[in-house]
């Protein structure tokens, strides 16, 4: 699957992020403590598991299928035939009338905008992801994990979910 060109622009930046953190824990890997977080909660580190490359990697691992999959699923997005170009039947669950079964985008431009607010929750879910590796990665074995880590986790996610909730939206008001 290759993405239209206008939306390689727009997974740059996660192949980006899923780069900078394989070369950040390659770098971390050798300094890494025999046992590493395994869970991280809202009160800090509540598992550990044994220093291993599945283990350190989990995050890369997990991100990079993200990656994979908002990726297929911005391309299937753009290659899906809108609602304005479907021949309209008139009957109720016909391809072209408005309670198909099927949710499509309302138009090419509907679907280039939810494609592109898929590529930047993506890239949403890779921040989260880079501050998990900046706990999992630390060189001591601290339980203890700064209160504001939390936060720093899930506004990324938050803000990537208001943006894509916000892009299918606007495609139903059309």
């Amino acid at each position: 699957m290759v993405l239209s060109s206008p939306l390689r622009l727009w997974l740059l930046p996660n192949v980006l992020l899923l780069a900078a953190m394989g070369v950040w824990g390659a770098i971390r890997y050798s300094h890494l403590p025999e046992r590493i977080p395994k869970h991280i909660g809202v009160d800090g580190v509540d598992a550990w598991t044994d220093r291993s490359i599945g283990g350190a990697f989990v995050l890369v691992f997990v991100y990079a299928g993200v990656t994979v999959l908002m990726a297929g699923c911005a391309e299937l997005t753009l290659r899906m035939t809108p609602r304005d170009e479907l021949p309209d039947t008139g009957t109720p669950f016909a391809a072209g009338s408005s309670s198909s079964v099927l949710n499509r985008p309302g138009s090419r431009a509907s679907a280039h905008r939810i494609a592109r607010a898929l590529l930047l929750f993506d890239t949403c879910v890779g921040l989260t992801m880079l501050t998990g590796c900046a706990v999992l990665w630390r060189s001591t074995p601290d339980p203890d994990v700064p209160g504001w880590m939390f936060a720093a986790m899930t506004t990324p996610l938050l803000a990537g979910t208001v943006l894509t909730v916000a892009a299918a939206l606007a495609d139903r008001k059309r």
